[in-house]
């Protein structure tokens, strides 16, 4: 007599982007998946985000690559501004790019929706709801929801963000684990009063900027307004109005467009604060519970290369517990496979600085003259780091 064996089943949680594509696979691969997610559905919206060198290749196994390239932004100009808002540099952007030439930018929010369709259908995703409880036993690890429901997994993968739950329920709190780059950031999206196409606006002063970035010419633009700060206002960030409060009296300015681009923030309904910050752990996993993205292993956007991360390791993680029976030899060659790529991608970010946000006065005039004597960002060589790890193949 013959039988089959009953199909794993896996708890995803979190439905951004390393959750719907851990889920694509683990479901390719014959596993019975449920996604939780604590809002009411997929977040849209969001800043552009990029998807670079071994990331474009899990993007095309997952045969997503055409619906990506169509929502490829296309910018034609990158122009930095002083701090009155005179123009230092009116730049071509397609040199300013250092991976390869297939590599892409996108919307966040046509990311998460192009991920969310492509599993919809075949994976069951519960919404306003999360963990409250896990228990991980020989068997299996039994989850109780926050509604009330209880059920039993083989595995659990955590894929909720920064700031993770499923890390701290399983390897405790947060700050243990948080690396912060010196920096805060407030990202939102406000009315298109430059009329900006198709271009990016870049303001700064010593520790300070102001982005305002426009895709194609909507009538609304994405703004993020960075600034240093020592340590991390974590408190503030628990509170909302704290949240514009702390970010108004950081950026007191009635120079440029500073002080309309503040009561734009004040006003905004999608505000989201956060700091700079990487997560570094010293393992990904433990018993049953893995963790994949920036709940493993944030990057931070410095680097340009969360998103990138989450879909390589969603791949790879989901390949690894398909080749193996036992969920622990799976998540050690996870693992593995993933972690020298990932330091390499971490190590992107240095301690914080970056040209694009000078932390100095004299590193702000170094940058400015710099960018006078250009045309263009200078071509760089592409980052080998992008595409330090070949995919293993796990058909």
């Amino acid at each position: 007599m013959t039988g089959t064996l009953p199909k794993r089943s896996a708890l995803v949680c979190g439905a951004s982007i390393a959750g719907p594509a851990v889920a694509y696979w683990l479901h390719r691969y014959g596993f019975d998946v449920t996604v939780v997610e604590k809002a009411a559905t997929v977040r849209g919206g969001g800043y552009p985000i990029d998807i670079r060198g071994t990331a474009v290749e899990a993007v095309r196994r997952m045969g997503l690559l055409p619906q990506v390239q169509k929502v490829h932004v296309n910018t034609h100009r990158i122009t930095f501004l002083d701090a009155d808002g005179g123009i230092v540099a009116a730049l071509r952007p397609e040199s300013m790019a250092i991976g390869a030439d297939d590599d892409l930018e996108v919307q966040r929010g046509d990311l998460t929706r192009i991920l969310y369709d492509a599993v919809r259908d075949s994976v069951a995703f519960e919404f306003n709801d999360s963990i409250a409880a896990l228990d991980d036993h020989l068997d299996g690890i039994d989850v109780t929801f926050r509604s009330g429901a209880r059920r039993t997994f083989d595995v659990v993968i955590g894929a909720d963000g920064l700031h993770s739950h499923t890390r701290r329920s399983v390897l405790g709190p947060e700050e243990g684990f948080h690396h912060y780059l010196g920096a805060c950031f407030a990202g939102f999206t406000l009315p298109n009063h430059l009329g900006l196409a198709s271009e990016g606006l870049l303001w700064n002063t010593p520790g300070r900027s102001a982005a305002l970035y426009a895709v194609g010419s909507r009538q609304d633009v994405f703004g993020l307004l960075t600034f240093r700060r020592s340590d991390p206002p974590f408190d503030a960030f628990r509170n909302p109005d704290a949240q514009r409060e702390l970010i108004a009296a950081t950026f007191p300015d009635d120079r440029w467009e500073i002080a309309r681009i503040v009561a734009e923030m004040s006003a905004a309904d999608d505000l989201f604060v956060d700091v700079v910050s990487q997560i570094r752990l010293p393992r990904w996993s433990t018993g049953r519970v893995a963790l994949v993205g920036d709940a493993a292993y944030a990057p931070s956007f410095l680097t340009g290369q969360g998103t990138s991360l989450a879909l390589v390791g969603a791949c790879v993680l989901a390949g690894e517990l398909a080749a193996r029976t036992d969920h622990a030899e799976a998540f050690n060659a996870y693992e593995r496979v993933m972690r020298p790529f990932v330091t390499l991608n971490q190590a992107l970010a240095g301690d914080g600085d970056t040209e694009l946000f000078p932390a100095t006065e004299q590193a702000l005039r170094q940058r400015n003259a710099a960018l006078r004597t250009l045309s263009a960002l200078p071509a760089d060589r592409p980052h080998a780091e992008y595409s330090a790890l070949t995919l293993p193949d796990y058909h």
